[in-house]
């Protein structure tokens, strides 16, 4: 089938390798980022880099954002808005809280425009294989209309109408958040314990307690190896997400309210390190034991 122009707004850790994907497989992709030369990376990928939003979205048949947060979203979206098209479909990849999808949406239709909120799970390996997990709120058209593009990227599940696909978003996180933080738990008791706890990790990968996040981000926690992937101001901005649709939904989350208060401990100074840093966060309570020898591994950035 003939694919639309696509326009793909936010080249991240996330967003390149997703981009790049699209600009491979979906026709004409115009890449545009705030930093112009994230987006002129992607010109040997055969993405257009744009370097003004206007040339980004202007002619696009779909608008993709991939941005670091709800507010960044509004403001882009704001200022793209004179010049997209009736009928355009604006799929939002962003982790976002629901009442922000459902402005988006809003504000959108009142321009003539569709809006799909889609956001991913898979972190940055995900994106480079096109393994995402995609969870899509939105009408069956538009999820239908979204699909054939968002396949290069992963699998697409329908969640529910609009602002479902951020709720699916953020029950993800919460057992992300909480399961890194449990492992964590584990290897540092069994350290401590006198066990060998890269062999208990692997005793304990086959039984009710395997997951990928064991299998992954366990052996990231056994390395001490916290270059992002997934960031801790982004697991940490989650957190507080999932907190405040658990405030407007009538519910209690105990454990999500300890985990966030432990990404808190390392807000400041492990901004930008992988989220199993959960790890350090753990350490930091028990002074003087500590998961392995290795010197922490972490980004420049």
């Amino acid at each position: 089938m003939t694919h639309p122009i696509v326009a793909f707004l936010g080249i991240g850790l996330i967003g390149k390798p997703m981009a790049a994907r699209l600009a491979h497989a979906a026709g004409t992709v115009h890449a545009w980022n705030r930093s112009p030369a994230k987006a002129e990376a992607l010109r040997a990928d055969g993405a257009v880099p744009c370097a003004r939003l206007e040339d980004a979205v202007r002619g696009a048949g779909i608008v993709i954002s991939m941005l670091e947060a709800g507010p960044a979203v509004a403001a882009v979206l704001e200022a793209a808005l004179p010049f997209l098209a009736p009928g355009t479909l604006w799929i939002d990849m962003s982790s976002t809280r629901q009442d922000e999808a459902l402005a988006f949406a809003a504000r959108l239709r009142a321009h003539g425009c569709r809006f799909v909120d889609a956001p991913v799970s898979g972190g940055v390996v995900g994106a480079e294989a096109g393994t995402l997990a995609i969870m899509a709120g939105g009408s069956l058209e538009d999820v239908a209309r979204a699909e054939p593009v968002l396949r290069a990227l992963g699998t697409v599940t329908r969640v529910g109408e609009v602002g479902s696909g951020q709720v699916a978003k953020l029950c993800n996180q919460l057992v992300v958040g909480a399961t890194l933080n449990v492992v964590a738990e584990a290897l540092l008791l069994a350290q401590a314990a006198g066990a060998d706890p890269a062999a208990v990790r692997e005793a304990i990968r086959g039984g009710f307690a395997g997951s990928r996040i064991l299998d992954l981000h366990g052996q990231r926690m056994l390395d001490r190896n916290f270059v992002p992937g997934g960031q801790v101001k982004t697991q940490l901005k989650d957190q507080r997400n999932i907190l405040a649709a658990a405030g407007a939904a009538g519910v209690v989350l105990p454990v999500t309210e300890l985990v966030t208060r432990r990404y808190e401990t390392i807000e400041e100074d492990l901004p930008s390190a992988d989220h199993s840093a959960a790890l350090i966060a753990l350490e930091r309570m028990n002074p003087g034991v500590r998961l392995g020898a290795a010197p922490n591994k972490l980004s420049d950035n």
